[in-house]
């Protein structure tokens, strides 16, 4: 297989942690829901800097995953599939002698450098991938001393949900099956401890932030995309990097296209300028990114539902229930508002959910926020919104609302676009 150099093109599958495993609609809405409010507050304690959360504290206790991507590390290459995040930076995968593989099964072999002819060997503490770690050994960070030269770069990654992996920083080729190529030096870890809230099969995590560390970073991308399939079906969807300037050109009156925020206190967060929210013909307000990094509006591919702070959320639900001409449903299977409807496979009107950013709006289609389910003989349809709590003022755009979209991250411009799409097909 022929070398890649960045930036040509980059395409890899992604296929959602639920997919095959014969659960009913019922099942995936409840498992997605009970995600996302992991998933949520995981990156709510990130984003405000606080304490990380205890995962036992999550009702469930559930994995945040919701898309795994598909590609291979090492000569020949041996298959991972790893978390696809955009809140994180680091790529990582399980490794031997791993001292947790019990506590972290995975479906895969774990990586065997020693089988890898193009394996480089562990970092030392003297390279630019170990400088970008938050905690290494060989000090902390820009506020470490100067780096003790070859000393291996050993690391520990913590996320907000309280899972950690610690191993070593190696490279190697990654090879992209879709593309037809390979990428020599990528920078990952070795993880040789990791314990936390995994159980969706992944080996590990791929960090597709917006640090130095992260996949796009490290493929030179000048941007990336993600086009997801109906969430509760089982068609793969797809991941791409340094996509052509021309993407858009067939439909541009269809594409919305707003500026990214940059955020100090969460650098690698994925911020957008959303103002407001309407529902129907109520306009509501969203915080907005404060002055000491609070608040704002995070665009995140790991959360299924979005997460509203509980005030903004409580008017969206009222305006909802003024608007919606059907009756309440208090749903026992499912947490999200719902209300009953004439008969399974009805889709009485419902309020439009329109996203209002500067300089855009997405109008959402019926199917990117509700769901329709069977509750106890009761037809129902619910809205695919979740109660962040009143702890937070911060939003999290979630790909329940992202789906049947190409989202574009233009990360040389510092731009998103949306544009509706047919995501089987592109």
């Amino acid at each position: 297989m022929p070398p890649l150099r960045p930036p040509s093109p980059v395409r890899m599958q992604l296929i959602h942690t639920d997919a095959g495993l014969g659960l009913t609609l019922r099942e995936l809405l409840q498992r997605m829901s009970l995600r996302s409010k992991a998933r949520a507050a995981r990156l709510l304690a990130e984003a405000s800097g606080g304490a990380e959360v205890t995962p036992g504290a999550i009702p469930g206790a559930v994995p945040d995953t919701e898309y795994l991507v598909h590609f291979a590390v090492g000569t020949p290459p041996q298959a991972v599939q790893l978390t696809l995040d955009t809140g994180s930076d680091l790529i990582w995968t399980q490794c031997p002698p791993c001292a947790s593989c019990l506590s972290f099964p995975q479906p895969l072999p774990y990586f065997d450098a020693s089988a890898s002819s193009t394996f480089a060997g562990a970092l030392p503490c003297s390279s630019k991938a170990c400088q970008a770690l938050p905690i290494t050994s060989c000090g902390t960070g820009a506020d470490a001393s100067p780096s003790p030269g070859n000393q291996t770069c050993a690391y520990g990654y913590s996320y907000g949900d309280g899972s950690v992996t610690i191993g070593i920083l190696v490279s190697d080729t990654f090879t992209f099956p879709d593309a037809g190529a390979a990428v020599p030096d990528l920078a990952f870890g070795c993880g040789v401890n990791n314990t936390g809230i995994f159980k969706s099969n992944e080996t590990g995590i791929a960090g597709f932030g917006r640090g130095a560390l992260s996949l796009p970073s490290q493929l030179k991308a000048d941007n990336f995309s993600y086009c997801f399939t109906d969430i509760t079906g089982t068609a793969p969807s797809l991941v791409q990097a340094n996509l052509p300037a021309n993407l858009f050109s067939s439909d541009p009156a269809a594409v919305q296209t707003v500026t990214l925020i940059q955020n100090p206190a969460s650098p690698s967060f994925y911020y957008l300028p959303l103002t407001g929210i309407t529902v129907g013909s109520t306009q509501l307000s969203i915080p907005a990114l404060t002055a000491n990094g609070t608040g704002g509006t995070i665009i995140d591919s790991g959360t299924g539902m979005t997460s509203l702070p509980h005030d903004v959320y409580a008017l969206v639900a009222s305006a909802f229930v003024e608007q919606a001409s059907l009756p309440a449903f208090n749903a026992t299977s499912v947490s999200q508002l719902c209300f009953t409807v004439p008969a399974a496979g009805a889709k009485p009107d419902v309020p439009k959910l329109v996203l209002e950013f500067e300089g855009a709006s997405v109008d959402l289609p019926r199917e990117s926020y509700m769901f329709d389910i069977e509750d106890a003989g009761v037809s129902a349809t619910c809205l695919a919104v979740n109660d962040g709590g009143g702890d937070t003022d911060t939003t999290i755009i979630g790909n329940y609302q992202q789906q049947n979209a190409h989202v574009l991250y233009d990360l040389a411009n510092n731009k998103l676009s949306f544009v509706p799409a047919q995501c089987d097909k592109v």
